[in-house]
């Protein structure tokens, strides 16, 4: 029941002729100020529309080009040196074992993830599974601390993980050595959506031959390297440690977690926009 003086509102409002008129006229003025200004008979001036501000490419978007960026001769990485590494260093983090670039920490704000889709081969399919299964989850350790996104594209990726045994590497006393998992890294400037920025690449080779657990542990040590702690832990319950303990390190340690909060605290050049050069070699490092 509508209470009285009140219409529905099926009801049309019915408005005197006088403020009908006005209405319409302050309508006209409103929607094509240009026009009712000029007068009867003139051409309106066309209306200049502002553009919209370009918006950011999104982190994760495909690249269209990438180059090595020039860097000086010698390794990629060096040990860190400075007042930031060592400033009130304790016992709880290892950041003084870290390693940087000739331009900086090789970190990101953003990771984009990408992992090696299984090959469809009926006989690697429980090996295969195993595999992708340990790869995730240690991929969710590192989530919990830092922006990853996976995708489905390699070329959107500064992260590539692929099911494959490391190659064999001479170790300090020359022999060849096994290993089953590695970071590779190379920086390089890669445009996407339009920007070129400089940008940290890896390349992890995770053996799909090992046993759950220590393929997770394995996953676990090498996405460290590829987030940026290019360097080891002394201790074996680190997931960073440099000689891996009798048991799977799973999780990371809190030592692990002080070392990551202290290297994303640092300034970087990596992430932000370069201006075009031309390519020359760059260098690259397997740990």
């Amino acid at each position: 029941m509508l209470r009285p003086g009140l219409l529905p509102w099926t009801q049309p409002l019915q408005a005197p002729a006088g403020l009908l008129g006005l209405l319409v006229a302050l309508s006209l003025l409103a929607t094509s100020p240009a026009a009712a200004l000029a007068g009867p008979g003139a051409e309106a001036a066309p209306l200049e529309v502002s553009p919209a501000p370009s918006p950011e490419p999104p982190a994760c978007a495909t690249a269209s080009s990438s180059r090595p960026l020039p860097l000086p001769a010698g390794a990629l990485l060096q040990p860190a040196a400075g007042s930031s590494v060592t400033a009130d260093h304790r016992s709880d983090d290892y950041r003084q074992r870290l390693s940087s670039t000739a331009l900086g920490w090789p970190r990101l704000d953003r990771w984009c993830v990408w992992l090696e889709p299984a090959s469809g081969a009926a006989a690697a399919v429980l090996w295969e599974q195993r595999w992708r299964q340990a790869s995730l989850q240690a991929l969710q350790r590192w989530r919990a601390v830092l922006p990853i996104e996976l995708v489905a594209d390699p070329a959107a990726a500064q992260i590539r993980i692929l099911r494959r045994r490391p190659p064999r590497q001479p170790g300090a006393d020359g022999r060849l050595r096994a290993s089953h998992g590695r970071a590779t890294l190379q920086l390089l400037e890669v445009t996407r959506g339009g920007s070129a920025r400089l940008e940290p690449s890896v390349e992890v080779l995770l053996s799909p031959g090992q046993r759950p657990q220590a393929s997770e542990a394995t996953a676990l040590h090498e996405l460290g390297h590829a987030f940026g702690l290019w360097g080891h832990s002394e201790q074996a319950t680190d997931a960073m440690a440099a000689v891996p303990g009798a048991v799977p390190v799973l999780e990371l340690s809190r030592r692990d977690l002080a070392t990551v909060r202290w290297l994303y605290a640092q300034p970087t050049r990596f992430g932000q926009p370069q201006p075009a050069a031309q390519p020359q070699e760059a260098g690259t490092i397997r740990p």
